[in-house]
């Protein structure tokens, strides 16, 4: 379950819808539907079977949405901080599914902030919706922080 209540699966397969409208290869959308497991499903042994599955390819872009595959995470700022810096050498495969979940983030948030208004906002850690933002203006070159 998502914040707003949504199961998860329409968040990795909007993410993969949204990178296919964009034009996405058959990896790509792979990664796509795979691009947060890495990070919330079990770091290193899930990227051994991704690589096994599904091969190098995905693997690289599914490792390059990836903000850390370290437990305990590190502190959330400083994870962030890290992935948008990363995105200014990333190739254009993790460019694409990068852009795409924020974009769907950014619409699931607005979607739910109709529905809730400022309660929203209890849900989210400090800067959640401002570091969406980031990405998105990293990717077109113009990076706040």
């Amino acid at each position: 379950i998502r914040k707003g209540k949504v199961l998860y699966i329409s968040h990795l397969l909007g993410v993969a819808s949204i990178a296919l409208e964009y034009g996405a290869y058959e990896d790509e959308a792979i990664a796509a539907l795979l691009h947060d497991v890495i990070g919330d499903q079990g770091g290193p042994p899930i990227r051994t079977e991704i690589r096994l599955r599904f091969g190098e390819r995905v693997t690289e872009i599914v490792d390059g949405c990836t903000d850390t595959d370290i437990t305990p995470k590190p502190p959330w700022k400083e994870r962030k901080k890290a992935y948008i810096d990363g995105i200014a050498i990333a190739s254009p495969s993790v460019r694409l599914i990068s852009a795409a979940d924020r974009l769907h983030n950014i619409r699931s948030i607005l979607k739910d902030y109709r529905m809730q208004g400022d309660l929203l906002w209890d849900l989210f850690k400090g800067g959640h919706f401002s570091y969406q933002l980031s990405v998105i203006s990293y990717q077109k070159g113009e990076v706040r922080f």
